[in-house]
């Protein structure tokens, strides 16, 4: 009885502690996301008292925009791109500072230092790296190089590719970094014994014990990458034309700016839905090697 009673309090104090921040998530995601499922039926413009009744319109409409198939165009490409070689490139990197070099925490330093910027101050540096600092390189070599990468349909995308690289490659590869270092030294002191090169201890002993790893940085740049906005909004503002604009630019060019509220909602709802549906996907496949390595 007296443990039972025990328990019940005990349970008492960590509802209490979870209370706030489960408020915090009620008022601040999921009302939010009840309503715009509401409103994603309806064709109100954000002003009128009454909202309109469209049933399923604004859904089918999503299909027949040009503009938004354009955008998950781009944003597809966007993060398929960053998602391999963010990943490639971060685990390189936790490789390559992970071994016996000179000054690696000051080289890690230097990597990570990117991620402390916001993504708008981002874009703006690399607007004027695009813009000056690069083409001032053609003077001094003599080259005719285009380093306008911002300002052509063809390039914008690689541009940008590169920037979002710079900025989050130093997270990842801490995240990579702490795998590393999780790793057992007798395995691979005893792989060494048995014979193994370095590409063999890798293959067998290192990346399968890095499979947690793998599978943070694959969801995490895979979604970060689905949402991308702000590096947009500094730099290239969804141009040329509309060569950069991502899924929720247009989501606020709709609803926002055009005061389209309810198909704005409708296409919000497909996003968080395509989020979920590839991150249950990827967590179940990377999550299933894990318990196979």
């Amino acid at each position: 009885m007296r443990k039972r009673t025990l328990n019940q309090r005990m349970a008492g104090q960590y509802a209490i502690l979870v209370l706030p921040g489960l408020i915090l998530f009620t008022l601040g995601m999921m009302i939010p996301l009840c309503m715009a499922f509401s409103y994603s039926f309806t064709s109100w413009n954000g002003l009128d008292a009454t909202k309109k009744w469209v049933g399923l319109d604004n859904y089918i409409k999503l299909f027949q925009d040009k503009y938004v198939r354009d955008a998950w165009l781009f944003t597809i490409k966007f993060t398929v791109l960053n998602t391999v070689i963010q990943n490639i490139a971060a685990l390189l990197l936790a490789l390559l500072l992970d071994s016996t070099i000179k000054a690696k925490s000051l080289f890690r330093t230097i990597i990570f230092i990117p991620c402390l910027i916001s993504a708008i101050i981002a874009g703006f540096v690399w607007l004027r790296i695009y813009g000056s600092v690069l083409p001032a390189l053609n003077e001094i070599l003599g080259t005719d190089i285009n380093f306008m990468l911002f300002g052509s349909k063809e390039t914008v995308l690689t541009g940008l590719v590169i920037a979002n690289n710079w900025q989050w490659v130093g997270y990842w590869m801490l995240i990579y970094l702490a795998g590393l270092q999780s790793v057992p030294h007798e395995l691979l002191e005893a792989a060494k014994v048995d014979g193994a090169n370095a590409v063999q201890k890798f293959l067998k002993i290192t990346l399968p014990m890095l499979a947690p790893a793998i599978t943070i940085c694959v969801v995490g740049i895979t979604t970060g990458s689905l949402k991308v906005y702000d590096l947009l909004v500094s730099s290239t503002k969804g141009g040329p034309g509309y060569a950069s604009t991502s899924i929720i630019m247009q989501i606020y060019n709709t609803a926002i700016a055009g005061r389209q509220y309810g198909y704005g909602s409708a296409m919000s709802i497909t996003l968080i839905a395509v989020l979920l549906l590839i991150a249950v996907i990827q967590l179940k496949w990377l999550k299933k090697r894990e318990v196979q390595m």
